[in-house]
């Protein structure tokens, strides 16, 4: 089991920039896939970023181009550096990590991030 707590969520005007992390506690050497979803309002829970433990990422279409995923090895974390934010990018944000392929995810207990028009 890892232990994931997310950080950095808050309230941003239209085309602001947050940074979100997730503390692992974990050395990253250790989790294969990591990845950032999110759930809005009335939605689903959405793929926002993943990133392998080879630093290869993926992106959602909504956040190619303006979010981007790193891993921290250092530090024990995972970062999401969103720019040019929009309202609807307004959600819960989550940090999963999945130690063994074809295990469950694991999740941390998600971040608000409210932009603002």
């Amino acid at each position: 089991q890892v232990q994931l707590v997310e950080s950095g969520g808050g309230l941003v005007q239209t085309g602001g920039s947050l940074r979100l992390s997730c503390a692992s506690s974990l050395s990253l050497h250790n989790i294969p896939s990591m990845g950032w979803y999110r759930l809005a309002r009335g939605s689903q829970r959405e793929f926002v970023a993943n990133i392998a433990d080879t630093g290869i990422p993926h992106y959602s279409d909504s956040a190619k181009g303006r979010f981007t995923i790193s891993r921290d090895n250092a530090k024990n974390a995972l970062n999401l550096q969103k720019n040019n934010l929009k309202p609807e990018d307004t959600a819960i944000y989550y940090c999963s990590a999945r130690l063994v392929a074809g295990a469950p995810w694991e999740w941390g207990q998600g971040t608000q991030v409210t932009v603002s028009s």
